[in-house]
């Protein structure tokens, strides 16, 4: 008896291991969850959970709402947005005791942000910094933010690219500019002295540079710092669904995000690694650090990545904390979180450059 149900458990596994699954395209199968209530990450830090617990839930339909913008309209958002970053980047220069010093490289616009008490070393390192804003916003000194708090919390002087954005300067305007300005700094510093980074679409152009780098066999920075970078700019990914009104900053993929896409690649394939570095080739990347949150809508897209790297070989390090949204690591700067992020930062860079 005992053998003939063993043998019809055995038969089992083995219709099931071989049954042809559903030809419908996988797209198409869609899992209908029902509401959830969702409580505060009780082991995040009390500082990020104070913060959580001021905010109202996100609105799915409002953040999905978005109107079609004229260039002009378009021009306008992004100066009102530069001119209101500003302000808040001079507070935090002035909290966190930073200097920042505008200059020109290659004839591009750049920003040196150093702690005021850095002190320099004769064996001499840069972090390269680009900023995130979905390929849009974030120009001028409204760009330095995370700049600041890299250098303050590595102590290493941080060099920010201003490079060109939408409306104006679509893709691969951005793409080019950090090329340029790389190639520029080698004549300074070797390659393995410098580190490059960015969070959003910062860490996605991060990684489209260094693909455009290799290509054009110049050698690569010693390190890298990715942040929940906006490396597909299709909507594709898990998260980009289970996240959707979790994420308290970006909250959808629907209506804003679209509108930057189309903006940014001016009619090219959005799948193009260019755009979309995720699709590219890794081999070869210097090691890499990932940042990403549980509530991160990003998170698949920083999963993939990572993903991408150790199949290539990759030094690839995968931060992932709890609790926190996209880009919330700075967006919170005095959180146990934000402060190890950069902490680590700190550490990984010690370790990779030479």
């Amino acid at each position: 008896m005992k053998k003939i149900i063993l043998l019809a458990t055995l038969c089992f596994v083995m219709l099931d291991a071989k049954s042809t699954p559903p030809q419908t395209e996988s797209s198409d199968i869609v899992w209908t969850v029902p509401e959830k209530k969702l409580p505060l990450p009780s082991t995040a830090s009390a500082e990020l959970q104070q913060v959580l617990s001021q905010i109202a839930p996100p609105n799915i339909k409002a953040r999905s709402t978005f109107k079609s913008k004229s260039k002009q309209q378009w021009k306008d958002w992004v100066e009102y947005s530069q001119d209101s970053g500003e302000a808040g980047v001079k507070n935090w220069a002035k909290k966190y005791n930073v200097g920042i010093k505008q200059d020109t490289i290659a004839g591009l616009n750049v920003y040196y942000v150093i702690a005021r008490d850095f002190v320099p070393k004769a064996n001499k390192k840069l972090f390269i910094h680009l900023h995130g804003g979905a390929y849009i916003f974030g120009g001028g000194l409204s760009g330095v933010s995370e700049a600041i708090l890299i250098a303050r919390r590595t102590m290493m002087p941080v060099l920010v690219i201003d490079y060109r954005m939408p409306p104006d300067f679509p893709f691969p305007a951005a793409q080019e500019d950090v090329v340029r300005v790389y190639k520029e700094l080698l004549k300074t510093y070797a390659p393995k002295s410098i580190a490059m980074g960015g969070s959003s679409s910062g860490g996605g152009l991060v990684l489209s540079a260094i693909q455009k780098l290799k290509s054009l066999k110049v050698e690569l920075p010693g390190a890298l710092f990715v942040g929940t970078p906006w490396s597909d700019l299709s909507k594709t990914g898990d998260s980009l669904y289970v996240n959707e009104g979790i994420d308290r900053k970006i909250v959808t993929y629907d209506g804003f995000l679209p509108a930057a896409v189309k903006l940014y690649a001016n009619g090219l394939d959005i799948k193009n690694p260019g755009l979309s570095p995720v699709y590219g080739d890794f081999s070869g990347f210097p090691p890499s650090m990932l940042v990403t949150g549980t509530r991160d809508l990003f998170l698949s897209m920083t999963v993939r990545v990572h993903r991408k790297m150790k199949a290539a070989g990759v030094v690839a390090d995968l931060n992932v904390y709890e609790g926190l949204s996209h880009v919330e690591y700075f967006v919170v700067p005095d959180s146990p979180e934000s402060k190890e992020v950069y902490k680590e930062l700190g550490l990984f860079l010690k370790q990779n450059l030479k």
